[in-house]
C-alpha cells in the first residue's frame, strides 16, 4: 500500500525510523528545518547501516541502495508524494498540531497521517485536521533499527481500516505491534516514566547514590541499564515532557515530576546529548 513514506524531524527517532523504512525498500523524505541536523542523520544513517553489515544483519551491498531510497529535504511541500508520513519532531503539543493542520494540506486525501509522540493524544493531534479517520499513533521504540516494539495507538476517530493498515505495515518492517487506548502515557511510558521519575525522587530524597539505585534496578530486576541513566538516554527534556503530559492528563499527584529533574533541564543537563545529566558524558 505504501510507497513514499515522509518522516519529519531528523533527530535519533526521526533518523532511526527512516533508516528502517528504507532498509525495508521503501522509498524515505527526512524533513527537517536544519541542513546540519539532515546532514548529521545521513551520516548517522549511513554509519549504522555499516555496523549492522560488520554483524551480519545485512549485505555491505545494500548499504548503497538503501541510501540511495533515503532523500533529505527542508521543505515540508515535498511531502505532497508521501503516502505516509510519520511526526518525530520534538515532544511539544503546539508544534505537533501545527504540523498536522500542515500535513492535513499538503498530502494528498488517502495519505495517512502517524505521530510518533510518546504521550502526547493522538485524539486531540487528530482534531488539528480534516482526516481523523486517518491519523494513528506509531510510537518506535529508541534505537529503532534494533528495538522490536511499535506501539500503536488509535484515536478515538482512527478508522479500522488505517488501523489494519499500519498493523500489516509494522509487520513488514519486521517488528511487533502492542495496541494502546489513547490516554497519556499509553503502555510503556505511563509504567516507565514514573519508575524513572521515582528514581530520581529517591535520589533527591538521599536514599541511594546515582550509581547506586542504577546497580539495585539493573541487578535487583534484571533491568539491561538503570533508570537513571536511562533517563539520561532518554533526554532529561523528554522524560520531564511526559511527567507533565502524565500529571496534566491524570490530575493525579503520584505523576507529579520531580524537583531535581525540573531543576536540571532548567539548568541545561538535560542527559547524553548535553554532555552532562545524572553522568557525565563530557569526553
Amino acid at each position: 500500500m505504501f510507497k513514499v513514506v515522509g518522516v519529519i524531524g531528523a533527530g535519533q527517532m526521526g533518523s532511526g525510523i527512516a533508516h528502517v523504512f528504507a532498509q525495508h525498500a521503501y522509498q524515505v523524505l527526512l524533513y527537517d528545518i536544519s541542513q546540519a541536523q539532515l546532514d548529521k542523520a545521513l551520516k548517522s544513517i549511513e554509519q549504522n547501516l555499516e555496523r549492522q553489515a560488520r554483524k551480519g544483519v545485512i549485505f555491505t551491498t545494500s548499504i548503497e541502495g538503501i541510501m540511495a531510497r533515503t532523500t533529505a529535504t527542508k521543505d515540508l511541500k515535498d511531502f505532497a508524494q508521501c503516502d505516509l508520513v510519520v511526526e518525530a519532531a520534538t515532544e511539544n503539543e503546539n508544534l505537533k498540531f501545527d504540523l498536522f493542520k500542515k500535513l492535513d494540506e499538503i498530502v494528498a486525501e488517502d495519505a495517512i497521517l502517524a505521530s510518533n509522540t510518546s504521550s502526547i493524544s493522538i485524539t486531540r493531534i487528530a482534531a488539528c485536521t480534516r482526516r481523523p479517520d486517518k491519523v494513528i499513533g506509531m510510537h518506535f521504540m529508541n534505537p529503532v533499527p534494533i528495538m522490536q516494539l511499535v506501539e500503536v495507538i488509535r484515536g478515538l476517530g482512527t478508522s479500522e481500516e488505517t488501523f489494519q493498515a499500519i498493523g500489516a505495515l509494522v509487520a513488514r518492517l519486521g517488528k511487533e505491534m502492542a495496541v494502546a487506548k489513547d490516554y497519556p502515557g499509553f503502555i510503556v511510558n505511563r509504567v516507565l516514566i514514573p519508575m524513572i521519575n521515582e528514581a530520581i525522587f529517591a535520589l533527591y530524597e538521599g536514599i541511594a547514590t546515582t550509581e547506586d539505585i542504577d546497580k539495585g534496578m539493573k541487578l535487583g530486576t534484571n533491568q539491561p541499564m538503570g533508570p537513571l541513566v536511562l533517563a539520561d538516554f532518554i533526554g532529561l527534556d523528554t522524560v520531564l515532557a511526559i511527567c507533565n503530559v502524565l500529571h496534566d492528563g491524570f490530575k493525579d499527584p503520584k505523576y507529579r515530576p520531580c524537583p531535581l529533574l525540573v531543576n536540571m533541564v532548567n539548568a541545561g543537563y538535560l542527559g547524553k546529548k548535553s554532555g552532562k545529566g545524572f553522568y557525565d558524558y563530557q569526553g
